[in-house]
């Protein structure tokens, strides 16, 4: 999606989380597209909208990751010299994959995280704890996704080395401007997280806090401005 009359060089493409849907992103498509941004928004294997692939479970941003660099690829093709990603719980698990690729340095220039999921591990935990489970079964949840005959037993077509979404381990690695909505409120990715993350790296992270849940940070009346703020400092600063 273009801005009438205009042709951006920067595009912004959005990246929905795990059990969502394409249409969630638009607020975000909204925002670029009054900053005159280029706003490209992508499905990937398995969410209901893309291709069916393997036994048609999520892999938690490990697979589909291709799908989105693949969508990087058509920016790039199609007239993009740089891309913000713009990514929604999942996605922003995803974005954060992509801007740690060397060989979209360079090409990655922003990445707005909404309501990220920064560890898996810990996010499950949250969520267990949300169902009303102990904490500590979320620790099951690593063997059975990432030791190969327990995830063929969970119908996974691949492993998933969930370390690999572990970003407050993996903060040093971070070199793109980033900024994270979150709600103090998500019961789903843990806000403490975030909190630690930006503390780790905060001349690269910046956290803007919402009284929000999981991915609804855009109910507040501030987080048009904030967005539009930090896409256009990205642009700057390209």
């Amino acid at each position: 999606m273009a801005p009438q009359g205009t042709s951006s060089t920067t595009w912004v493409i959005h990246i929905h989380g795990l059990g969502s849907t394409r249409a969630g992103t638009l607020y975000g498509v909204q925002v670029a597209s009054e900053a005159g941004l280029t706003s490209l928004v992508v499905t990937y294997r398995n969410d209901g909208e893309g291709p069916m692939m393997g036994t048609g479970r999520s892999e938690f941003g490990a697979t589909e990751v291709d799908d989105v660099r693949a969508a990087v690829d058509f920016a790039r093709e199609n007239g993009a010299h740089t891309v913000i990603l713009f990514g929604w719980s999942m996605g922003a698990a995803i974005a954060l994959q992509l801007a740690a690729d060397p060989l979209l340095r360079g090409i990655v220039v922003g990445l707005v995280l909404e309501s990220p999921v920064l560890d898996w591990v810990a996010t499950i935990k949250a969520n267990c704890m949300r169902s009303g489970l102990p904490a500590w079964t979320g620790a099951f949840a690593q063997p059975w996704l990432g030791w190969l005959l327990l995830s063929r037993v969970s119908r996974l077509a691949h492993p998933v080395a969930l370390r690999i979404f572990d970003w407050i381990a993996r903060a040093d690695e971070l070199a793109v401007s980033t900024v994270i909505l979150h709600g103090a409120l998500d019961a789903s990715s843990p806000f403490a997280l975030s909190t630690r993350f930006r503390s780790q790296r905060p001349n690269m992270v910046g956290l803007e806090s919402f009284h929000a849940d999981h991915t609804m940070t855009w109910n507040s009346d501030r987080w048009r401005g904030v967005v539009t703020s930090r896409i256009s400092n990205f642009q700057v600063t390209v």
